[in-house]
């Protein structure tokens, strides 16, 4: 069997098991739905997730037990896991937080509005919840935002043997605790030492943990920025080092594999703001109106940018003939053609990187793509056909170059997310070559329109 046939049987499994999960939430057959949840490879559950929509991901997560449903949950992207969380009850939302890590917790907690936030954190179990609100003073991008709180700690003056046996007591706790270091405390909380597990195990039971600690370990400080993390995680081969607050006490240990994740994210916020989303974030699960409001108004800025820098050209008016005046209107229709399609190209990039879609959803993508680009389309539409019609007091103008606007923002919204697609079904890197073919078609779909549609209109351009 061909790759090509191989990955369509996959597909076609895949398709046939997000139609199964459906159902089974419409039939609110627990039993099912768990059992389908397990056939689907991880790799692919943000994708199915991604095409269930809010309602039907709000069931499924009641469905399901917590620590499940909080796996799941994790799954998809935090803005939409936020809504997710926000559209269920508070006492099933905030079980299921509670079997998220602590860092998790603040995260999504931090997403939600401030008022379901509070609500939340009163249904959580009191250890939790607490930890959760000392995570949300800190910044998210700093190591108090991102630290975890699960880890190990002991006063250095206990004895090997106190440590075993608090570890085999209370071994169903911390058998979630993604356990790196034991990190050892004085009777203040204050940071001592570093113990490896190693050490510990293969230690006299009588031996007392100061003996066996590394001294003085590097530690970082709670308002640590993530760029400092990333440099000593980038100089030392460390899985995760302790934070302190002012004092000196340790409060957490952050993760490299969060702050590499949390670098990763500003990258795409910062990737998708140049592109002109104006929040960093965007996936078409959001709702419209969320959408339009994250890129109508920077499309409508771009279009007074434009008219700008296209300003001088009516200061040759006298030389140019009449119809000419068409002439001030290309290098904008183009460009506003760029720019559209840029936006749904760095979401669609997003999208692709997170798993969330793949080539198999390019008509899914355009159907969803279409209407935003339709509302885009009218907006900038007709405010050049307005400034088209009183530039030259000639409404037909207006309407040729409001049109051509209007047309060729919304063939560019959809090309620009269903071409990385396409681009990627034949082997080719879409976050390579998707700008330059997208400028190339957008440039000239552009001429064309607003060329054919004035050589349509010339009698009436010409009155």
């Amino acid at each position: 069997m061909s790759n090509s046939q191989e990955n369509t049987r996959i597909s076609m499994q895949i398709e046939e098991l997000a139609c199964e999960l459906q159902k089974a939430i419409e039939q609110k057959d627990v039993g099912l739905v768990t059992r389908i949840v397990q056939k689907i490879p991880p790799g692919e559950l943000p994708h199915i997730l991604w095409q269930l929509g809010l309602e039907d991901q709000t069931r499924l997560m009641e469905l399901i037990d917590s620590d499940e449903a909080a796996e799941l949950l994790l799954e998809l992207p935090e803005s939409q896991a936020a809504d997710v969380l926000e559209a269920m009850d508070g006492v099933r939302a905030a079980a299921i937080l509670d079997q998220m890590p602590s860092n998790e917790q603040a995260d999504l907690l931090g997403a939600v509005a401030a008022e379901r936030s509070e609500e939340f954190l009163k249904q959580m179990m009191p250890g939790e919840a607490e930890d959760a609100r000392r995570l949300l003073q800190y910044r998210p991008d700093t190591a108090g935002g991102l630290m975890i709180t699960e880890y190990l700690a002991y006063e250095e003056s206990l004895a090997v043997d106190d440590v075993i046996q608090d570890l085999r007591e209370n071994a169903d706790k911390y058998r979630k605790y993604d356990v790196l270091y034991i990190y050892t405390i004085d009777s203040d909380g204050l940071l001592r030492g570093v113990l490896r597990v190693r050490d510990l195990l293969l230690s006299a039971p009588h031996q007392n943990l100061v003996a066996l600690e590394v001294c003085n370990p590097i530690s970082v400080h709670v308002d640590t920025p993530v760029d400092e993390l990333d440099h000593l995680f980038r100089k030392h081969r460390f899985f995760g080092l302790p934070v302190v607050d002012s004092s000196g006490r340790l409060v957490g240990m952050v993760r490299r594999q969060d702050v590499e994740e949390a670098m990763a994210e500003r990258a795409s916020r910062s990737f998708l703001k140049l592109l002109g989303i104006a929040g960093g974030e965007e996936i078409r699960s959001m709702a419209l109106k969320e959408r339009i409001k994250g890129r109508t108004v920077w499309l409508s800025i771009n279009l007074v940018l434009d008219l700008i820098a296209a300003s001088v050209i009516p200061l040759f008016e006298n030389t140019i003939a009449q119809v000419l005046a068409i002439v001030f209107f290309l290098p904008i229709i183009s460009d506003m053609g760029g720019n559209t399609g840029s936006q749904s190209l760095g979401v669609t990039l997003r999208e692709l990187a997170a798993g969330l879609i793949g080539p198999r959803d390019a008509w899914r993508v355009a159907r969803i793509e279409l209407p935003l680009g339709v509302v885009n389309g009218l907006v900038v539409g007709i405010l050049l056909a307005a400034v088209g019609w009183i530039w030259q007091g000639n409404v037909f103008l207006g309407a040729v170059v409001g049109t051509a606007l209007a047309l060729n923002t919304v063939l560019a919204a959809v090309l620009g997310a269903v071409m990385p697609l396409a681009l990627s079904r034949v082997g080719i890197d879409p976050a390579l070559a998707s700008g330059p073919i997208l400028t190339t078609i957008t440039d000239l779909s552009g001429f064309v329109l607003i060329l054919g549609g004035a050589q349509l209109a010339l009698p009436w351009l010409l009155m």
